[in-house]
């Protein structure tokens, strides 16, 4: 947008002082335009602090910024605040507010046709979740809190806890909070859809596709993204402790892409500490962390040990506890450690399921090692979220690298 004029309407005398004690340095000053602020960009004397350049030169220099500019017409640009902020980044597309939208019992009732069979999906420790469709026509996730009296408070807690974090969260490898609704008694959270259901499903046999080798690292390596930027405390300053990182809150969307849902135990870290004591200890039986379990200390390492849980989920195709088993076979972690390290022992714990032409023993052994460093007892020894990003990066080319070559040169099962 142009100028009417060269001459600028409104220059406060305040702002001409400020700029004459920074040397003539402040190239920007707010303009109100039709209630819209605007920042005008000026270049700086090049004659440096309060020097008035010489009569002769003055169109010389103009004529110069002239040339220099983009619109090539006029020294002063023009730009809104937005643009002017994101002027030295990269182009991004337009995010999304999440968590902004506010609904009614009525909506929810609406969307869910008042919460029929046909669209339930499932049930978790919060409540029921239904598939929705909002008033716009587009499908959600509904999930309706139910809980019994005493447990209320504490799912009131949960709730406000992932509104507030998702809100403020932005990343293709966590779900998308689009809203909620507290009226009254009544609470719900509207979440994007995911198609494909969870991993664990899908690992049992629930889900409607088998996945292969290279479909099951490509899962590891989103939810690995998706906890390292909570872990980088880019997102709201400090690092966030998911503290239920589990298989069945791991979501998939249609093409596999996996997405780290319920964050109603999340912990934000106390600002330059790396160990929080918590009072009690909350999260799920099988992907409890020994160390958190033993002393009530959480860390980011926590959420690394329950990583490693869903590796060796992936791996094996078991669950992390299944009460169907002997005393002895009931806990993965304790049933398959031993042999992690053991190329002959570990090809008997590979998933079943697996196609043979799917992945190799490298890749196994590789993914293998990182799932036992993951869940050792002490959290000092295991690797960061974010080595286990690279790790997995290197195991998928290692296996996609050693399934071009000719099946003789494989070493495969």
């Amino acid at each position: 947008m142009k100028a009417p004029s060269q001459r600028l309407p409104f220059y406060p005398q305040e702002k001409r002082k400020q700029e004459s004690k920074n040397g003539g340095r402040d190239c920007s000053f707010p303009f109100l335009i039709k209630g819209k602020q605007l920042l005008i960009e000026r270049e700086v004397n090049p004659f440096g602090k309060g020097a008035i350049m010489p009569f002769g030169l003055v169109s010389a220099w103009n004529k110069r910024r002239r040339s220099k500019s983009q619109d090539h017409t006029d020294p002063w640009v023009y730009r809104t605040v937005e643009h002017w902020k994101l002027e030295d980044q990269a182009p991004q597309p337009p995010k999304r507010h999440r968590g902004s939208s506010v609904f009614t019992l009525k909506e929810m009732e609406e969307a869910t046709c008042s919460f029929s069979d046909e669209n339930f999906l499932g049930k978790g420790g919060f409540g029921r979740v239904y598939r929705g469709t909002l008033r716009s026509g587009e499908v959600v996730a509904i999930k309706k809190m139910e809980l019994p009296q005493f447990k209320e408070a504490e799912g009131e807690h949960e709730f406000r806890v992932e509104v507030d974090i998702l809100s403020r969260l932005d990343h293709p490898n966590l779900v998308s909070l689009i809203g909620y609704c507290a009226d009254g008694k009544h609470r719900f959270l509207v979440y994007e859809y995911m198609q494909k259901g969870n991993l664990q499903d899908h690992l049992n046999g629930i889900g409607e596709a088998k996945m292969d080798w290279p479909l099951r690292l490509k899962v590891a390596l989103g939810a690995a993204r998706g906890l390292a930027y909570l872990h980088s405390s880019s997102a709201v300053g400090i690092p966030i402790v998911h503290r239920d990182f589990k298989s069945t809150n791991v979501l998939l969307s249609a093409d596999f892409e996996a997405k780290i849902s319920d964050f109603g135990l999340a912990k934000l870290m106390p600002e330059g500490q790396e160990t929080y004591v918590t009072a009690r200890v909350l999260g799920t039986f099988g992907y409890f962390d020994p160390e958190y379990t033993s002393t009530g200390k959480l860390t980011l390492q926590s959420d690394v040990y329950a990583f490693g849980v869903v590796l060796l989920e992936l791996l094996t195709g078991r669950r992390a506890v299944d009460l169907n088993q002997g005393p002895n076979d009931q806990n993965l972690v304790l049933q398959v450690r031993h042999i992690l390290n053991d190329r002959k022992k570990l090809r008997k714990v590979i998933d079943p399921e697996l196609s043979r032409s799917s992945y190799t023993m490298e890749s196994i052994a590789m993914f293998a090692n990182l799932a036992s460093r993951c869940v050792r007892t002490e959290s000092s020894e295991r690797p960061s979220m974010a080595e286990c990003i690279k790790e997995l990066q290197l195991i998928i080319y290692t296996n996609s690298k050693g399934l071009s070559m000719p099946m003789h040169a494989l070493r495969m099962v």
